[in-house]
């Protein structure tokens, strides 16, 4: 088989190193470029050939999907799979399959830190302090004795609310699936109206699908305190991000932080929350740690040995099923 990572895994050299062995050790051809490219001509180019495509959030359209006659396995080395056209893997008889739960820590210890952000106003305090000013009279917020809204109960969404709980916060919890675990942990499970009128913090954690695009719009972002705060560390179009500047502008919420947007940063100067007040921006970095990198390059690997064994897992879509 010929494996190819049309792009750069983010995994020191060692690693790198470890999982092509472990690929020629089984008689398999493995290739990773090392810089990231999003034209379709070149990463045509790259996978030519190949029977297994290794690829990330970069956008995978049905254009080259056909352009690559061999492959059989697309291995997405992300949790989201919005940027994929699923529809034409399945047409083409690819299987499909994600590195599920890769960046469960990273993420939900970045959206507890953009809380403490907002709260505590870090960032602008920064600038206050590089600028030789004091704090002029600020005071901000501690999540201990708030009541946190988790929208999504997966496993980054409990993660995130094992952090608040034992930060002293009280979590409530919206998803269309309950878990008994995150019963069992102390959650309440409330409809989504009664989580933004009750939550201090309101934060998402959920996939991004048709039935979930501007779930957070303008009338359920009217729903909130004034003192309340959001935050979206899921997917950007889960939020109607004109509505959520509105709301900021006109103080019908204390403050937001976001980190993904309608597609990948840069993000342009007409990006609505660019002048919201209350706002930290971030280029899409919740999942972008040194751990998580590992741990994804381990979940892609295993994701090809199974498939290779006939036991394929973390499957979004099975080719002949």
């Amino acid at each position: 088989m010929k494996i190819v990572a049309v792009e750069p895994l983010g995994i020191s050299k060692s690693s790198y190193d470890l999982i092509k062995q472990e690929f020629l050790d089984a008689g398999h051809e493995f290739i990773m470029y090392h810089d990231r490219v999003e034209d379709t001509q070149v990463l045509a180019e790259r996978a030519k050939d190949a029977d297994v495509m290794i690829i990330s959030n970069i956008p995978v359209s049905a254009e080259l999907l056909k352009s690559l006659p061999k492959l059989k396995l697309l291995n997405i080395a992300f949790t989201g799979v919005d940027h994929v056209d699923i529809k034409a893997c399945e047409e083409l008889q690819i299987t499909v399959c994600n590195a599920a739960g890769y960046s469960t820590v990273g993420v939900s210890e970045l959206a507890v830190g953009l809380m403490l952000d907002v709260f505590r106003k870090i960032t602008e305090n920064d600038a206050k302090t590089r600028g030789q000013k004091t704090r002029e009279g600020f005071l901000g917020r501690e999540i201990s004795g708030k009541t946190a809204g988790i929208i999504g109960t997966g496993a980054i969404g409990l993660r995130t609310a094992a952090i608040l709980q034992a930060m002293g916060a009280e979590v409530i919890a919206y998803s269309r699936t309950k878990k008994e675990e995150a019963e069992d942990a102390g959650i309440s499970y409330v409809g989504l109206e009664e989580l933004l009128k009750k939550s201090d913090i309101v934060s998402l954690h959920l996939p991004y699908k048709q039935d979930t695009r501007y779930l957070i719009s303008e009338d359920q972002l009217n729903l909130m305190k004034s003192s309340a705060i959001l935050i979206n560390t899921a997917r950007g179009p889960i939020v109607d991000y004109h509505a959520l500047a509105s709301v900021l502008k006109e103080g019908k919420i204390a403050g937001a932080a976001v980190d993904v947007y309608e597609h990948e940063p840069p993000i342009p100067a007409d990006q609505p929350l660019m002048d919201a007040p209350n706002t930290v921006m971030l280029p899409h970095i919740a999942y972008a740690t040194e751990e998580s990198m590992e741990n994804r390059a381990v979940i892609v690997k295993e994701n090809v040995l199974k498939w290779l064994e006939g036991n394929p897992q973390n499957l979004i879509y099975m080719a002949g099923a």
